[in-house]
């Protein structure tokens, strides 16, 4: 089930509400309303109009939850965040030189293929690429996908530099360095049409986003495996809290198995 979403040109039916009027239907059953004041509800009042009766908020919060990046970007112009991290139990993504191939399991890494499907733009620190030459790709070989935008958060490499990495030209390097840079990136990048965004790490780059405020959920990936070492490099890095106070909290969180590994996501608590 999913929302009723329509985008009314010149003031006629949209061709989804026409459709459903053409067809016949009595009544329709509506999970939830598209956000955007512009026609927000429209849709229902020309079913109406034409005898179907409507009914609204049938499992709302599992079709707000299915639409939840549309609905982020319709409501505020920036794209919905997602910030997902590999790590051990101990919480650590590599080792202290950086090796990190593989820390989950396939199925694991097979759930990510289907974040990156549902996701328009990728992000990944510099060292990341230089360390693990990621390819950042949707890889499905049943058929095409539109491949998501490729961001790298660098301050040491431009879009020239990355050429090395993705001869495709497909990577676009960013550096911002404050909250504000971070809420404008997300504003351009919503002008772009990019309405989903998959943060894919390293530490560093996943304290900065998180500072910044800027991460909506998290994705953490579990291996039942403990590491171990000081110096291996932590799944969140940034400078030192002073306190536990400091910590980010979730809400309406979850756990998975998946494979050997565990899932934990949620959404973070705006502090």
């Amino acid at each position: 089930m999913l929302p009723l979403s329509h985008a009314l040109l010149s003031g006629a039916p949209p061709p989804c509400t026409q459709a459903i009027i053409d067809a016949g239907i009595k009544r329709v059953f509506v999970g939830s309303v598209d956000p955007n004041p512009a026609h927000a509800g429209k849709g229902l009042e020309i079913l109406e109009q034409a005898g179907i009766k409507t009914a609204c908020g049938i499992e709302k919060d599992a079709c707000d939850k299915i639409n939840e990046a549309f609905f982020t970007w319709i409501t505020s112009g920036n794209p919905f965040v997602i910030l997902k991290m590999a790590m051990t139990l101990d919480g650590k993504i590599a080792t202290a030189g950086g090796q990190s191939k593989w820390i989950t399991g396939p199925a694991a890494r097979e759930h990510v293929q289907n974040l990156r499907k549902w996701c328009d733009a990728i992000m990944v620190g510099g060292e990341t690429v230089r360390k693990d030459r990621p390819g950042l790709i949707v890889r499905d070989t049943e058929k095409p996908w539109n491949q998501p935008l490729k961001l790298i958060a660098t301050r040491s490499m431009n879009d020239k530099d990355l050429l090395e990495y993705f001869p495709d030209n497909s990577a676009r390097a960013i550096s911002p360095s404050s909250p504000a840079e971070w809420q404008d990136l997300l504003t351009g990048l919503g002008k772009e049409n990019i309405t989903a965004l998959l943060i894919e790490g390293g530490g560093e780059l996943a304290a900065e986003v998180l500072n910044a405020g800027i991460v909506n959920k998290i994705e953490f990936h579990i291996a039942l495996k403990i590491l171990g070492g000081k110096n291996s490099r932590p799944v969140v890095g940034g400078k030192n809290p002073l306190s536990l106070d400091e910590a980010k909290l979730l809400h309406d969180y979850k756990l998975e198995i998946v494979g050997d590994d565990v899932i934990i996501s949620g959404y973070l608590i705006k502090q």
